[in-house]
């Protein structure tokens, strides 16, 4: 597959710098064709001076079609980060050591919707230094696109209270709901096990220490909460935290909003006292959520 440059100088300084931190292997913007592996296997073999077997010939074949592949998924990982700079990213400021750590991975994948990951930790990087640790990469090196989906749907129970805080409304069940949202025990002890949650198995979550009023948002639609005490107050959020590399990748999840979680939750704050109030502004946002199925 032929990667054709993009247009725009952020782009293209990010082109530039994934060339220069692997060592120029993506510079011409454009692989060799697999029809000249055989060429170039012979073509290696001369320069060492070795006798061209045929099994020698098939091996150097195979690392030369192996770099091919290797070099596709370089340039489609780059070209599908590009839509996700922003108008503040420095690409051009990319730490080296970050950007070959990266590829040392993302050269192996050659999953559209897991190359789309590492596209956007690319970008993410680029758009603010130090948003994506090592840690993180590893995390996603090991996971498989069931995984991450799985990950996708944890997300969709996120709140912003104060951080990145998911809120369980039922409990954890062995199996979970077609809801689209709900997460069952072994779904919760999977993420723990990547490294993405931690997971409360006896006692639940709380946020403590809270005023009388608060704001949380979901998915950018604001929720005002009014306490019954003006000091002092609690919020009991569930099961689950994220760890670091959950909140790192929980912003490029690509999760989306359930109109239906939305409500539980509502209801769920209601039912521990709290008054809620809905600013008349996000009434457009409210009613543009997804209804809440998977």
């Amino acid at each position: 597959m032929l990667v054709p440059i993009p247009t725009g100088k952020t782009g293209e300084a990010l082109i530039n710098r994934v060339s220069d931190a692997v060592g120029g292997i993506a510079k011409p913007w454009q692989i060799r064709r697999v029809a000249q592996a055989e060429a170039d296997a012979k073509k290696i073999l001369a320069l060492t001076d070795l006798e061209i077997t045929e099994t020698r010939e098939r091996a150097v074949k195979r690392m030369v079609l192996e770099e091919e592949k290797n070099q596709e998924n370089i340039e489609s990982v780059t070209a599908q980060a590009i839509p996700h700079l922003s108008a503040e990213a420095k690409p051009e400021e990319l730490d080296e050591d970050f950007v070959r750590y990266l590829f040392e991975k993302a050269r192996l994948v050659s999953n559209e919707e897991m190359q789309s990951v590492w596209a956007k930790i690319l970008a993410g990087e680029a758009n603010k230094t130090g948003s994506f640790s090592r840690r993180t990469m590893d995390i996603v090196a090991q996971m498989s696109r069931t995984e991450a989906e799985l990950f996708t749907r944890f997300c969709r129970n996120l709140w912003v209270v104060g951080n990145l805080t998911p809120i369980f409304t039922k409990e954890v069940k062995a199996s979970r709901d077609e809801d689209g949202y709900s997460m069952s025990f072994s779904d919760l002890a999977e993420l723990e096990s990547m490294g993405l949650i931690q997971h409360a198995t006896a006692s639940g979550y709380i946020r403590p220490n809270l005023p009388k009023y608060i704001h949380v948002w979901y998915y950018g639609r604001t929720v005002v909460l009014e306490f019954q005490r003006d000091q002092g107050n609690s919020l009991s959020t569930g099961s689950a935290i994220l760890t670091s590399a959950g909140r790192e990748l929980a912003v490029i999840a690509g999760s989306r909003p359930s109109k239906a979680y939305f409500e539980d939750v509502l209801q769920h704050f209601i039912n521990q006292g709290i008054r809620v109030s809905i600013p008349v502004g996000i009434k457009d946002m409210y009613l543009s959520m997804d209804p809440g199925g998977a």
